[in-house]
């Protein structure tokens, strides 16, 4: 039981990886997501799309703390420049600059 439910957080927490993933590189993008939907009024004002980037890089980190601590492999979706990126915390221009280090 104990392997069956290790299992269940381990994938628990890469779904939730990967979607904070694909959120803040939407949010990156300039795309649409979930926060949108909570304050579409905003998007009129262009701080909200700073702080829509905030709010993803937050919700990536949290999550990739919460696997760290509990020893779970977080790192296998994100390459070797964003798990630094993450693991650096601080979310400055070159990580919006640099993230998606495939595009010319």
């Amino acid at each position: 039981m104990t392997i069956r439910i290790d299992q269940d957080i381990t994938n628990y927490f890469q779904e939730k990886l990967n979607r904070a993933k694909i959120t803040f590189e939407r949010a990156i993008d300039c795309k649409h997501t979930e926060f949108d939907d909570l304050y579409p009024y905003m998007s009129e004002h262009p701080q909200f799309f700073w702080y829509k980037r905030y709010v993803a890089w937050q919700e990536l980190l949290t999550i990739a703390n919460l696997a760290e601590e509990l020893g779970l492999d977080w790192k296998t979706n994100f390459s070797e420049q964003q798990v630094g990126f993450i693991k650096g915390k601080v979310m400055e221009a070159k990580v919006l600059d640099q993230w998606f280090e495939d595009r010319e």
